[in-house]
């Protein structure tokens, strides 16, 4: 296949496989997502998800979330990792929320990445998924699969972003980061295909012997 074959094809594909991808990190509003996915940096969704209920039903709102210290809150993200500079940021940001957005979540990458903690990977899942603002979050999972199809040279998640963004319809972004996120991990994952087993990988390149070497962001 040349590369536009592989674009429609990887566009059906997953679309077929998941044709309304949930999202994985259970949150309730767009601030406890935005906490959630700040805690995801270097950790799983899954390990997120079982942190959060005791974390949310301490303070799910940034009002609640500043009556308690850095130390209350890291005790309980700690399993999270990167502690305690995620709990600092969360009431940091939670402040800054409070002092400059009245208490709410802004809805523009320029303000969401002003927030303590929130880089540009953070901003555009919380754009996506909170306000279905049209957006391509380049995770770990996103950045493997994008060279394995060759959809991008993989210099950094920034160019990854760039190239995904040009090969795929904008209607179909906010979707199309989900589905391949399940996709990895359940068919195309870093200890596993590389590039060689799974559906998709055998059907855009049958001929393919070697297995792809990646590059990290």
């Amino acid at each position: 296949m040349n590369l536009g074959e592989r674009i429609v094809f990887i566009d059906q594909k997953l679309g077929q496989l998941y044709p309304d991808p949930p999202i994985p990190l259970d949150h309730r509003d767009p601030y406890t997502l935005l906490i959630a996915v700040l805690l995801s940096a270097q950790c799983t969704d899954e390990r997120v998800n079982k942190v959060t209920p005791a974390l949310f039903d301490l303070a799910d709102q940034p009002d609640k979330m500043i009556r308690h210290s850095v130390e209350q809150i890291n005790s309980i993200v700690r399993p999270c990792g990167l502690a305690p500079k995620k709990a600092q940021a969360i009431r940091d940001l939670s402040l800054l929320l409070l002092d400059k957005h009245k208490g709410q979540v802004p809805k523009t990458f320029e303000d969401l990445e002003e927030l303590p903690g929130v880089g540009h990977k953070t901003a555009s899942v919380v754009m996506a998924q909170a306000f279905n603002h049209p957006a391509f979050p380049v995770d770990t999972h996103i950045h493997r699969l994008a060279q394995r199809w060759k959809l991008t040279s993989g210099k950094s998640v920034t160019q990854t972003e760039k190239d995904l963004k040009r090969h795929f319809p904008q209607e179909r972004w906010n979707d199309l980061h989900l589905q391949i996120i399940y996709y990895g991990r359940e068919h195309c994952s870093a200890r596993n295909c590389h590039g060689l087993e799974c559906m998709i990988c055998q059907r855009c390149f049958p001929n393919r012997k070697k297995k792809v070497v990646l590059k990290k962001s």
